[in-house]
């Protein structure tokens, strides 16, 4: 089944830019150095520093945005990119942040996490762990509250996100004020026969089924799934979405990710979890990055809009 002519024609020109072929070992290290780089925004360029790793593992760059503020109770979002677990960086945050915070008066923190093969799970999740560890650490020194930090994330870094908020309602050591999901990764079983719910309308373009398990397998590396961390390396397989915080999830009507994203959705408004769910018509994977179009422009706009009231 093809899907090209439900994709919102304003969108489609991304088509041709990031469109790939494959994902596998032979090609991941041209994948990972294929990636553009993004200047400094001048009205708030990141400054470079370094979370201790968890228990023995390398220290964990971070990319920190502080505006200009005599606010010395200001909220924070913790950010973790996209690449679907094998790839990206926070060059990204470059692009994303500043927009996001100026208005807020508020911090930002993106995590340049361990990539998967290399370092497979627990490693990406600790890694994000130990920079919220930093943030609350530091929050004295960059003016944050501690009780005001949201985490953030696209794509494999909305998986991780929501990784990380199950990490911290279980180990009860930080808190989190809302979790930003933008079209999240978060179930492996996604693109396999075991999938829950194989909608043929999804997951054609940008981010495919092959892209999807090839990113799991290298994640997994020789993890079981068969202990209490389960949501914590595939978060829609955790038992319970009980006690999480107040969630934004946007997705994409034609993302890979959909059916797992609208699962997830219901599940936490099930639990009790406060939760605000936007499915845009017509939009892929990465359909943002087409920045003129409409529904883009729209989705940008429901963003903003709900990290002002989780920053406010």
């Amino acid at each position: 089944m093809s899907t090209r002519h439900l994709v919102d024609p304003e969108v489609a020109p991304i088509l041709e830019l990031m469109q790939r072929a494959e994902l596998n070992h032979g090609n991941l290290a041209e994948a990972r150095a294929a990636r553009v780089p993004i200047p400094d925004d001048p009205a708030l360029p990141g400054q470079a520093a370094v979370a201790p790793g968890r228990d023995g593992a390398p220290d964990v760059p971070l990319l920190v945005f502080n505006p200009q503020s005599g606010n010395r109770r200001r909220a924070a979002i913790l950010h973790i990119h996209g690449g679907g677990m094998v790839m990206g960086n926070t060059d990204i945050a470059r692009l994303l942040l500043p927009s996001l915070l100026l208005p807020n008066d508020a911090v930002g923190v993106s995590v340049d996490y361990r990539l998967a093969p290399e370092a497979p799970f627990p490693g990406p999740q600790e890694d994000c762990y130990a920079g919220l560890a930093w943030l609350v650490a530091h929050a004295d020194a960059l003016g944050v509250d501690p009780a005001r930090i949201i985490v953030m994330g696209e794509s494999a870094g909305g998986g991780l996100a929501a990784a990380l908020a199950q990490m911290v309602r279980d180990r009860g050591e930080f808190s989190l004020a809302a979790q930003v999901l933008i079209y999240p990764m978060i179930d492996h079983r996604t693109g396999s026969p075991e999938a829950p719910v194989d909608n043929p309308a999804t997951g054609e373009f940008i981010w495919t089924r092959a892209f999807n398990q090839f990113g799991w397998a290298c994640l997994r590396g020789d993890y079981g799934l068969d202990d209490a961390r389960l949501g914590w390396f595939s978060p829609s397989r955790a038992g319970s979405l009980a006690a999480l915080p107040p969630t934004f999830l946007a997705t994409g009507a034609l993302d890979l990710f959909l059916e797992e994203n609208l699962d997830y959705a219901r599940r936490l408004i099930a639990a009790g979890v406060p939760t605000e769910l936007h499915v845009y018509p017509g939009a892929i994977h990465a359909f943002q990055f087409a920045q003129g179009a409409r529904v883009s422009q729209q989705a940008d706009r429901d963003l903003k809009a709900a990290v002002g009231r989780f920053l406010g």
